[in-house]
């Protein structure tokens, strides 16, 4: 084995070797230790390092084992090792060198500072010496001075107290005079220890001077402790006082208890203190002569004086902590009750801050005489009660208002106070709901962005109750809107209808006001409040996510849109209805088999353009203007129509036999079904949709009400008359007019089919009565410039 197969570890500890045989002070030890070391290993013929290396012996394994190439490896390796081991033996010896010159620098000084501190030390000695020397003859000639000088201080001592039993009674009677009590008792107290050894020999009358003045002392204090004009601190001073003169006080306790529950009634929130909390403390600060700002002051004040107490009666009662606990709690309890009893009124955000910030600041008073009581904790759960009040109160509140700016069109229409615009009733009603519920949300946000601690850990609970209020608000706004609406099909008497009888012009209005106020919240409220709510109302989680989202607003969208459709159809019904007992009551009126010849447009006519005209005046207040289709120009002139089909003319010219009857029916039948006009279509949010459908219902009624009369030929001749003459009108104001014509061809029709002699009117006759009916409408309702 070579050297160069020797590993790093070897080499290394070769060299460590080496340096140590160097600066080694005992050779022996060196050898030994070399020898203890090479006899733990394996001795090797190549181990150069043993002691027993044979360098003869080594060269010629080297020379056989290696060619010449290895061997000049090999000579350059140990040259350079050589070389470094040649290096590190230098560095040693330079740092060793520094080390030495070092410590003989070192040791030079210390010779040359110790030099002369011998004999310093000698003098020092000298010098204590002397001191003490004369310490003791200073000792020795005051000794008999110093036990005489004690000896006069203890009796002067000794004297002032003496003096002091004798003035005792004296004082105690200042003391009385005064009523500083709290001095009496310190003097006493301060005698007893005297009185107790010499109270019976040397100090008999002074002891009974003392006991008797301190029994008077005793008895103001009770008296005082039970006084309802003294103070609470007073109080307490007085029980504390006692319980230093061993008066037995535990006997006082249920009577000290009630004293103080007693005197919770000053400590609950006045009227005038909590509005006085709502008012800026700036102007208070200004006013501080406004006998007004008196209030919270004492409020503070007395609380501070219970908060005292508490402290006082822990000391002189330890077992009362749970009834003080009680106490403090009823306190905070009575706080809230007032404040709930606040929050029913209309207040603003910033009124409720004010007084949470009073029972806030009572809360950390009490809490830091009693900790135990936990009284944040607790104020915290019935604040939760509080806030949820002022939620449901404030939203209590807007629907109020929402109501008001709804139902101000009825009432005033009602108690006659001129005409109230259903537009105005419209615009209020938008500004209600959506400034109403915008002004609400920042009322809400200045709660929880205020940094009262107590609102501050009901942050999360204060977002999920605005949430969840929103959506309660709008399912009972829905309610609401329902209930002002008449409820199902129904209107409530005491607003001046029933089922069956003529609908209100006011509630009619009301009803359409209702249907847009709904179509206003799904479209334009609603995506403004869900923005709001998501910018300054997120978070939450008090409610669990297991419960859902507390604010659902496709869910609020999806009941307006329903109730808006609703309230819509439920206007067209409540107008239709009014005008079907006017058709009702004509026809039903007359005995039309007796009808004598129509010489001019029966004033139904009148009444019922009037009642599509009051009709139109509401929508175009709330409802916008829609496109008008299926106009025909034919049907413009008064007769034109009823000449405008050769096969109608064909029917209304045939005998009043049952055969010209029975085609009459087939022709109308036929004409059905090759026309297939859709009559009734999807009611729009327009003006000319709402009349028009309005309309179309009006005429299936007197539909049905022709066809349950038997007309003779004169009353069949005015049925043509009115029903020629409304065409006109009628198409100008619907946007269907193909269907319109439809359904007036159809009355004449159903009369012509339900007249024992279907003879109609010539159209020169026809358009005279017309003419003659119009003429008599301007001249009474002339147009002005």
């Amino acid at each position: 084995m070579g050297v160069d197969d020797v590993p790093l570890d070897d080499k290394a500890k070769r060299m460590r070797d080496l340096l140590s045989s160097f600066y080694s002070p005992d050779p022996s030890m060196s050898s030994s230790s070399d020898t203890t070391s090479s006899s733990s290993k394996r001795t090797t013929l190549d181990d150069i390092n043993s002691s027993s290396f044979d360098p003869d012996q080594y060269m010629n394994l080297l020379v056989h084992k290696s060619n010449l190439e290895r061997l000049l490896q090999r000579h350059v390796e140990m040259a350079a090792e050589i070389k470094n081991l040649d290096t590190d033996l230098q560095m040693l010896v330079y740092e060793n060198y520094n080390k030495f010159i070092s410590a003989t620098d070192t040791i030079k000084r210390m010779n040359s500072n110790i030099v002369g501190m011998e004999s310093n030390m000698e003098q020092l000695l000298e010098k204590i010496m002397s001191v003490q020397s004369r310490s003791d003859g200073v000792n020795t000639s005051l000794f008999e001075k110093r036990e005489h000088v004690e000896k006069l201080h203890r009796t002067r001592n000794l004297l002032r107290k003496v003096q002091f039993i004798y003035d005792l009674p004296a004082r105690l009677g200042k003391c009385i005079k005064s009523e500083a009590y709290a001095d009496a008792v310190r003097f006493y107290t301060g005698a007893m220890p005297i009185f107790k050894a010499y109270g019976d020999s040397s100090f008999q009358d002074c002891k009974r001077a003392s006991e008797e003045a301190m029994a008077i002392i005793i008895k103001n204090l009770e008296g005082k402790l039970f006084s309802d004009s003294e103070s609470i601190q007073a109080r307490a001073e007085a029980a504390v006082l006692l319980k230093k003169l061993d008066f037995p006080v535990e006997s006082l306790k249920a009577r000290l208890l009630d004293k103080l529950a007693q005197s919770l009634a000053d400590l609950q929130l006045k009227t005038e203190e909590i509005s006085n909390a709502s008012v800026d403390p700036k102007d208070l600060s200004q006013e501080e002569s406004n006998p007004g700002s008196a209030p919270a002051a004492t409020h503070e004040a007395s609380v501070r004086e219970f908060a005292e107490a508490i402290r006082a009666y822990r000391i002189i009662f330890p077992d009362s902590e749970s009834q003080l606990i009680k106490l403090s709690q009823g306190v905070v309890t009575k706080h809230f009750e007032a404040v709930e009893e606040y929050v029913k009124k209309r207040i603003c955000s910033t009124d409720l801050l004010h007084v949470l910030r009073i029972i806030w600041t009572d809360v950390l008073l009490m809490d830091e005489v009693l900790h135990e009581a936990a009284l944040p904790n607790y104020s915290l759960e019935a604040a939760k009660v509080a806030v949820k009040q002022y939620v449901a109160s404030t939203f209590s509140h807007l629907l109020h208002d929402i109501s008001d700016s709804l139902t101000e069109v009825h009432v005033k229409q009602k108690e006659g106070v001129g005409e109230y615009s259903l537009q105005t009733a419209l615009e209020a009603s938008k500004r209600a709901v959506l400034q109403g519920s915008m002004d609400v949300l920042v009322d809400f946000r200045q709660i929880i962005e205020d940094n009262l601690e107590l609102l501050v850990q009901l942050k999360p609970l204060i977002i999920d109750l605005v949430q969840e209020g929103f959506q309660d608000f709008f399912g009972a706004l829905d309610d609401h809107f329902l209930l002002l609406s008449g409820g199902n099909n129904a209107v409530s008497q005491d607003q001046g209808f029933v089922e069956g009888t003529q609908v209100d012009k006011a509630f009619a209005g009301l009803v359409l006001v209702l249907a847009q106020v709904s179509v206003f919240i799904e479209q334009t409220a609603i995506p403004k409040i869900t923005e709001e709510i998501a910018a300054s109302f997120s978070g939450g989680g008090a409610r669990g996510y297991e419960h859902g989202p507390a604010f659902v607003p496709g869910e609020i969208c999806r009941i307006f849109r329903s109730a808006g459709e609703k309230f819509l159809h439920l206007y067209i019904n409540m107008r239709t209805q009014r005008i079907s007992l006017l058709l009702k009551k004509r026809f039903t009126t007359p005995n039309w088999v007796k009808h004598k010849e129509p010489r001019e447009v029966h004033m139904f006519v009148d009444l019922f353009l009037q009642e599509l005209e009051a009709t139109g005046c509401e929508v175009k207040q709330i409802l916008p203007e829609g496109l008008r289709r299926h106009r025909r120009n034919d049907s413009n002139g008064s007769t034109n129509s009823s000449r405008s089909n050769p096969l109608r003319e064909e029917k209304l010219s045939r005998s009043s036999t049952q055969r010209a009857r029975s085609q009459l029916l087939e022709t109308h039948l036929a004409k059905l079904f090759k026309q297939k006009i859709e009559i009734f279509t999807k009611v729009e949010y327009t003006q000319e949709s709402v009349v028009t459908t309005i309309v179309k219902l009006c005429l299936k009624s007197l539909q049905e009400f022709v066809r349950l009369q038997t007309f003779n030929r004169s009353g069949f001749q005015q049925i043509q008359l009115d029903i020629q003459f409304l065409r006109t009108p009628v198409k100008e104001i619907v946007e269907d007019q193909a269907v319109i014509d439809f359904l007036l061809d159809e009355v004449i029709v159903n009369a012509s089919e339900r007249c024992l002699d279907p003879i109609p009117l010539e159209p020169p006759i026809l358009d005279r009565l017309i003419q003659a009916k119009l003429a008599k409408t301007r001249h009474q309702n002339p147009v002005t410039p």
